[in-house]
């Protein structure tokens, strides 16, 4: 079996209920992990947020290099 290094590039749509722009920027950034919201119920009452919903939008496999 070959061993391939890929490049991907995904982009996600994420539904987000925050206190202001830059929270929900910066929240979407650390507790999206794919598309699963990683963060915790504390994390959330703690930073006063709520991950709605996520959606890919973008799913490319862009260079493949071989190994």
């Amino acid at each position: 079996m070959k061993t391939y290094k890929v490049l991907l590039h995904r982009d996600y749509v994420v539904n987000i209920d925050a206190n202001n722009e830059d929270d929900a920027r910066s929240l979407v950034e650390f507790f999206i992990a794919g598309e699963k919201d990683s963060s915790t119920e504390k994390e959330r009452e703690k930073h006063s947020f709520k991950i709605n919903e996520i959606e890919m939008m973008t799913n490319d496999a862009f260079e493949v290099i071989y190994r």
